[in-house]
């Protein structure tokens, strides 16, 4: 019988590591002797790990992606991941989302996933190939109500991802698609924590986690679901398990 290897990038670029899952898969990623280069706009637990490098700055900025291309191109031989978990989420309707509220979700959850590729890819393809993980939502198929914006953004980043992997594959780039359902970890953290009380304390992206979770079952009745419409063959509850394209 055959045997197969699996080897892990020799640098992954994680966004979103201040927090959540962008923190956790970073852990990981240490734990398993990779190095991770950490993008995020606030600081991270895990700075103080000799294997960790840390980019502040906002993933929809070109010049972020410039400081960590100056971190990569240090190591221009090793072998590229990346993983995109920074995501940013509203909760309301359509007519209560102002431009300003859209336009922050999709610069973060879909122009900073296609400005991370842009700069990971052509450095892969020099390398010879490598791999990543665009973190989507089983939002990004399913509708969840008072979340329009976050869905759609969701969506995005899912087609952005396949049709890259296609455009890419030749080069031997591979680009996979985690669509996990509700984490107690990140947008969903610290239901207990009340939110505080001066103007912009909450750091860029962060929601009133308690408003979200308290809100969650209230916000997908069955009779106004629409996965429910389409013949009641889904529901967030049977789908609330990480799926991954």
């Amino acid at each position: 019988m055959g045997s197969f290897e699996l080897r892990l990038p020799d640098i992954v670029v994680v966004t979103g590591t201040a927090s959540g899952l962008g923190l956790e898969v970073a852990r990981q990623l240490l734990q398993s002797n990779c190095q991770v280069v950490g993008v995020d706009m606030a600081p991270s637990a895990l700075e103080s790990d000799t294997r960790y490098q840390q980019v502040t700055g906002s993933i929809a900025d070109t010049g972020t992606w410039n400081r960590v291309v100056d971190l990569l191109d240090a190591q221009a031989s090793a072998t590229l991941g990346l993983v995109t978990c920074a995501a940013i989420l509203d909760v309301g309707t359509v007519p209560e989302a102002t431009a300003q509220r859209i336009e922050r979700t999709m610069s973060v959850n879909v122009t900073g996933t296609a400005l991370g590729m842009a700069i990971i890819i052509p450095r892969m393809e020099a390398n010879g190939g490598g791999a990543i993980v665009a973190v989507a939502s089983v939002n990004a198929t399913l509708a969840e109500q008072q979340l329009a914006i976050y869905n759609a953004s969701k969506a995005a980043v899912r087609q952005l991802a396949r049709t890259a992997a296609l455009d890419h594959a030749r080069r031997g780039i591979r680009i996979n698609v985690l669509s996990p359902g509700p984490m107690m970890a990140g947008l969903s953290s610290d239901t207990s924590r009340a939110p505080p009380t001066a103007p912009g304390s909450w750091r860029a992206g962060q929601i009133d986690s308690r408003k979200a979770a308290s809100s969650r079952q209230a916000r997908s009745p069955k009779q106004h679901c629409f996965s429910c419409q389409m013949g009641q063959r889904h529901s967030l509850a049977q789908t609330s398990s990480p799926m991954v394209d």
